[in-house]
C-alpha cells in the first residue's frame, strides 16, 4: 500500500486521513498540520523520511513564479532539506497542468462561460498558470498579489507588469518568514476581515488559495464562482451561506474533502513511482485521467 503525507504549515484542525484506491493501487492519504510551527514541520519530515512514498508540502510553496523566473522561498527550502531522501512536492506540478486545464474546460465541459467576464486572481506569483489561463480564456482579469499578500490596494491587469513586479520584489520577499506573507496555523481559523469589497463585487470568478481568499472574504458573494484548491465541509457551508453559485476545486472530493494540490501531486508521483522532476504537465494530465479523477465543480446556489 502506498502512503503519502502532506505536512502542512496550516492549522491541525483541518487534518484528514483517507484510504482509497487509485490506478489499481491502495493508497493512504494523510494531511498533518503543524499550526505554523516551522521547526515542528522539519522534525516531522525527518521522522517520516523513508517511511512514506512521498511528501506534500502544504501551506507554503517552494517559491513564487514569474514568466521568466522561479524565486525560491527560504523557509520552504529548509523543509525540502528536512525531507531527506523522500520525494517532496508543493503542488506546483498540478497547478501548472490541471489548474490550467480546469479553466480551459469551464465553458466547454461545465457550461460556465468565462470570456468577457471578470476574474480576480489572488496571486499570480503563487498560481501563475491559473492567471494565464483566465487571461487566455478571455476574462477581464485582476491580479491581486499586492492586495492579498501585502494588503495594499494595488491591482494589476497586465501579466507582463505583474511579472516585472514579481522579479523586482521576490528576492526580498522570499527571505521573509513565510507567515508574514500567507496565513498559517491559527491565522487560518480567524474570522475574515473583509477588504477590497469593490473588487470582490466586480468579479464573477474569484480564484486562488482558499486561505488567502478567506483572509478578506466578504459577507455576501451572491452568484460568484470560487476557483480554489481545497475546501472542508464547514468551509463549503460557509460559502453556500454567502451565496456562492459554484465551488470549483482541482482536486476531487474524497470522503467529503477536496485535498490541496500538494496532496494530489504527492499521490500521483507515488502511484506513478516517479520523482517529481520526471513528470511533465502532460504526464499529470494523463495520470489524472487514468485514475478517473474529476475536478470538483459543485453548484452551491
Amino acid at each position: 500500500m502506498k502512503r503519502i503525507v502532506s505536512v502542512s504549515m496550516g492549522s491541525s484542525s483541518r487534518d484528514k486521513r483517507v484510504e482509497t484506491r487509485l490506478l489499481n493501487q491502495d493508497i493512504i492519504i494523510e494531511r498533518i498540520g503543524v499550526d505554523g510551527d516551522l521547526k515542528r514541520a522539519e522534525a516531522l519530515l525527518r521522522s517520516l523520511d523513508g517511511q512514506v512514498d512521498a511528501f506534500g508540502m502544504g501551506g507554503i510553496d517552494f517559491g513564487v513564479y514569474s514568466s521568466r523566473r522561479h524565486h525560491l522561498l527560504k523557509d520552504a527550502q529548509r523543509l525540502v532539506r528536512a525531507a531527506g531522501s523522500t520525494p517532496i512536492v508543493d503542488g506546483s506540478g498540478v497547478k501548472n497542468s490541471l489548474e490550467r486545464k480546469l479553466v480551459e474546460d469551464l465553458e466547454p465541459v461545465y457550461g460556465i462561460p468565462v470570456r468577457n467576464r471578470h476574474a480576480l486572481v489572488a496571486s499570480a506569483a503563487a498560481r501563475h498558470a491559473l492567471a494565464e489561463a483566465f487571461i487566455k480564456a478571455g476574462a477581464h482579469t485582476v491580479l491581486g498579489d499586492f492586495m492579498f499578500l501585502l494588503g495594499l490596494p494595488v491591482r494589476f491587469t497586465s501579466l507582463k507588469r505583474m511579472d516585472l513586479a514579481i522579479d523586482l520584489m521576490a528576492p526580498l520577499l522570499c527571505q521573509l518568514p513565510s507567515h508574514w506573507l500567507v496565513p498559517v496555523g491559527e491565522a487560518q481559523t480567524k474570522p475574515p476581515r473583509p477588504r477590497f469589497e469593490k473588487d470582490w463585487a466586480r468579479a464573477d470568478f474569484i480564484a486562488g488559495d482558499f486561505h488567502m481568499l478567506h483572509r478578506y472574504l466578504p459577507a455576501q458573494l451572491a452568484g460568484k464562482i470560487i476557483v480554489t484548491n481545497t475546501a472542508t465541509e464547514e468551509e463549503t457551508i460557509m460559502l453556500t451561506e454567502r451565496g456562492v453559485a459554484y465551488l470549483v476545486t482541482t482536486s476531487p472530493k474524497l470522503n467529503g474533502r477536496s485535498f490541496a494540490t500538494n496532496v494530489l501531486e504527492a499521490a500521483l508521483i507515488a502511484l506513478a513511482g516517479k520523482l517529481p522532476g520526471e513528470l511533465k504537465s502532460e504526464d499529470y494530465l494523463r495520470l489524472f485521467q487514468e485514475a478517473q479523477l474529476q475536478p470538483r465543480v459543485e453548484r452551491l446556489n
